[in-house]
């Protein structure tokens, strides 16, 4: 991989991780025209029913991904689920493709839309939830959080206000000029 496309996805992975809400709405649209493609193919190029229907089960696997987004556990028998329908369609697509004859161009296209986007942005947003501090202390906090913000309610707590510190003092954000 070349350093521009590595910078590219670690720029896409920073904006996830600032973004989780948009993020989870345009992953939930995605999925959407995915289904809607699969049915269009169904409907108006004669694909499998059987390839169509693993397709749109993978797709509500997705959606039960997505109600837990960024957190994804990786033992989640949701996640591991995914992960087997991901190789089975692409068995199944491999298989179909490799009997019926299409321009590059489309299979192309079909890998893309129904079978590539989606995972990959779900790998892409895994780092999302990794690293996420609290930046309020919530009432019936346990012991270890009282600790860190002395019992006052509503303040920063002593990592998250040294680690905001740390990147104050190494990446100073700009001042707007008036």
């Amino acid at each position: 991989m070349c350093p521009v496309q590595a910078a590219g996805l670690y720029y896409l992975a920073e904006l996830i991780e600032e973004y989780t809400v948009a993020t989870s709405r345009i992953l939930k649209y995605m999925i959407w025209f995915s289904t809607a493609v699969l049915v269009g193919l169904y409907l108006f190029e004669s694909f499998p029913g059987f390839m169509v229907g693993v397709g749109l089960f993978t797709n509500l696997v997705y959606f039960g991904l997505l109600q837990t987004f960024p957190f994804i556990m990786l033992t989640s028998p949701n996640f591991i689920l995914s992960c087997v329908l991901v190789v089975f369609n692409h068995y199944l697509a491999f298989q179909y493709f490799a009997e019926e004859y299409y321009p590059f161009s489309e299979v192309l296209a079909y890998f893309t839309f129904c079978l590539w986007l989606i995972p990959f942005a779900f790998f892409v947003s895994l780092s999302a939830g990794e690293n996420v501090l609290p930046s309020t202390v919530q009432s019936g906090d346990d012991v270890v959080s009282n600790y860190f913000t002395k019992g006052k309610r509503g303040k920063r707590s002593g990592i998250l206000l040294i680690f905001s510190f740390i990147k104050e003092a190494i990446l100073p954000s700009r001042q707007k000029m008036y």
